[in-house]
Order: C-alpha cells, then structure tokens, then sequence
C-alpha cells in the first residue's frame, strides 16, 4: 500500500467490486490501493469505534449514514490501537470538525494511520447493491496513475476471500495483560482474545472483575493458571468453521463447569463447542441499531453489531449437547438469525451482538450483570458444598 498526506482530497478514486460495479469519487485518508470485503454498516453515530473495533480486520466499511466526520477523532473512544479496516467509504465527509473532545479530523487519522478511503460517492446506491448480491470482495484505487478497470477487477478477484479466513490470532494479544478491577475485586476472569474491544474488560472492571486478558494462542492451562472465577470469549473476525483451538478450549471450560459468557465470535465459538454449525450470512448484521429480542424475558433491545457470521442453531426447540441442554435465548427481529445460546444444565451463555455498546446503545448491559451474578451463584454453590 502507497499513501500520500496532501492533497487527497482531489485526488481521483474508484471503488471496484468483484462482481464488477465501479463507482467514481475522490480519495478521502490515504492515497494507494487497498482491497478486502465490502459490507456496509448502519450506524448514524460511533464512527471512531467502528474503525478501531478489530473484528472490521480485512474489510472495506461503507457507511450508509451520508455525513461522516462531524465530531472528528479524540483520543478517547478508540476500541484498540489502531484502526482495523482495510477501507472507508463516505459520501459526504464533514469539511470542518466540530466537537470540543475532537483533537484532530478524521481524514487527517485517516491518512496518518494509512487507511485508503474514497468519498463523494452514492453510498445508498454501494449498499443496496450489497444487500441485493452480497458482501464481496473490493478493491479501492487513488491516485493521478490509476489502472485501467480491468487490471482493477482483475486484482480485486485475486483477494482472499472472508469465508475460510483465520484471522482472530493476527488482531488479538501478543502477551496477557491484566484490567484491575474497579472498587472492590469480587471476581477474577480469563478473557481470551479473539479481537477483544477495550470497552469489554471495561465493562466487566466496572463490576469488581480483575480481568486477565489472554492471547487467542492461550492453552486451557493458561487459562486456569489465573485462577478464574469465570472465563469469558470475545469478539474477532473471520470465518468461525476456522477457530478449531478456540473451541477445544472452550469445550474443557464447559467440563470443568467454569462459568462462561462469550460475545460476537465468542457466541460462534459456544456454537460450535455445542456441535452447532455455522454459516456465512448474505450481508451480515453491523451497525448500533439492530432489534433483538430477549427470550428468556420477552424483551426487545436495540443493539450494536458487527457480524458477518451466524450459528446454525434450531429456535424452535431445546438442544441436546454434549454439555446439556442448550437454547437459542436470543433471536434478530429482522431476519430470526441466532443472536444467542444459553446452556440449561451448566453456567454458559452467549449473545452475538455487543452489549459493551461502544458506541451505544445500553439496552444490553445487563448481561454484564447475567455474567456476575452466574459466576456468585456457582461460588455460592462451591462454599456450601
């Protein structure tokens, strides 16, 4: 990837899929050439954790909200250390930034950290089009020496595609690290990163959890070496049928009886430790405004997602698993898709979506308090035993 730092806002660019639609607009980051899979996000507000949440690792975002930029970057909601997408695509990216927490311009984060972008394109035109044929791969050019269309085309169709990628190991953890607890400690959990987002340990730090987290590559042994009164699974990217060592710790958590909650990937890979299968979704779910309901209490919440993979998980029955009995507890409003698995038998549940709402909405919170209060019960349990 070549990038420039001046000019780039008159600088030609053009968006290729790889079903071949081109759309014509100007470069907005950096300037160069950058490929991975379209999809198209729905979220009106939380540009910054959007770009800096690593489960977008490999993928071009579109956002279907036409003005992006307004409030431009701070130092303070960023998800990790760096942005994840591979390209951006606005429509009208704000001219000036307008916040009093803003310390730069998105375009100017955009270019330093290298992230090719176009801009001035028809936006709800690229997300119709996803919807009506799919994410797919793409490919973004800037610059005064574009290709001609076919080399363009012909260099998107050689990209890896997203189904069969293993990528959760190349965003997550290096070395463990530990998120003290808030207040008083009253739990110590083993989070094992899979593309983990800052808000998450948060989040659970906020409830007197000292979280460990742990790199993707962690063993069961690693995981118990901290002595956890639970152990949680995050989210990440990539195609879940690839995430065979996830799952086979996983799978020793539920013999143990260990409680476990898991998000995003996290829900995939209980899927999966369950013996469910998993598929690729047609466009996926991203963005701050999804309806899920709630089936254990029959409450409707608008959630946060980034997901382009599903489990493959019967709604209208109770499972049997090798670990119990398992059922889908929550359910997408738009499209009946599995958005979470609970076991009836042992201390585990998953939901697919975001309940550390980075960057909002707060309807599913509680889970965080669903996660607490398993780990009292079984602690409750073990002292009386």
């Amino acid at each position: 990837m070549t990038t420039s730092t001046r000019g780039a806002s008159k600088v030609p660019a053009v968006l290729v899929l790889e079903d071949g639609r081109i759309f014509h607009g100007r470069a907005y980051g950096a300037v160069g050439v950058t490929f991975g899979e379209a999809v198209f996000s729905t979220g009106m507000t939380g540009y910054q954790e959007t770009l800096t949440d690593p489960s977008y690792h490999r993928q071009v975002v579109v956002m279907t909200a036409p003005h992006v930029g307004n409030t431009g970057v701070n130092d303070d909601d960023p998800e990790s250390q760096r942005i994840w997408v591979s390209g951006y695509v606005v429509r009208d990216p704000a001219r000036v930034p307008s916040n009093w927490r803003a310390k730069r311009s998105l375009d100017e984060e955009l270019r330093h950290q290298g992230v090719v972008g176009i801009s001035g394109i028809d936006t709800r035109a690229l997300t119709r089009h996803l919807r009506e044929r799919g994410a797919m791969r793409v490919g973004i050019f800037s610059g005064n020496a574009l290709p001609d269309e076919g080399t363009m085309l012909a260099e998107v169709r050689q990209a890896p595609e997203m189904k069969g990628a293993d990528l959760s190991a190349e965003v997550a953890t290096k070395e463990p690290y530990v998120v003290p607890a808030i207040g008083e400690k009253k739990f110590t959990v083993a989070a094992v990163d899979l593309g983990i987002k800052g808000m998450t340990p948060h989040r659970m730090a906020e409830r007197g959890i000292e979280v460990h987290v742990l790199p993707a590559t962690a063993s069961v042994e690693d995981v118990y070496a901290v002595q956890p009164d639970g152990v949680f699974f995050s989210n990440g990217p990539g195609d879940p049928a690839t995430a065979d060592h996830p799952v086979s710790v996983m799978q020793a958590v539920l013999e143990r009886g260990t409680p476990l909650f898991g998000i995003c990937f996290g829900n995939q890979i209980l899927g999966r430790a369950l013996g469910f299968g998993t598929y690729k979704l047609k466009y996926g779910h991203r963005g701050i405004n999804q309806p899920v309901q709630d089936r254990t209490t029959g409450k409707v919440e608008v959630t946060a997602h980034n997901h382009g993979f599903a489990v493959d998980a019967p709604l209208d029955k109770v499972s049997e698993t090798p670990y119990g009995r398992a059922e889908v507890s929550h359910v997408c409003l738009n499209d009946n898709v599995v958005e979470g698995l609970q076991l009836l038998d042992r201390p585990a549940f998953s939901v697919q979506y975001h309940p550390e709402a980075a960057a909002g909405p707060h309807d599913a919170a509680y889970l965080f308090d669903r996660f607490t209060s398993l780990m009292n019960t079984v602690l409750m349990e073990g002292q009386r035993a």
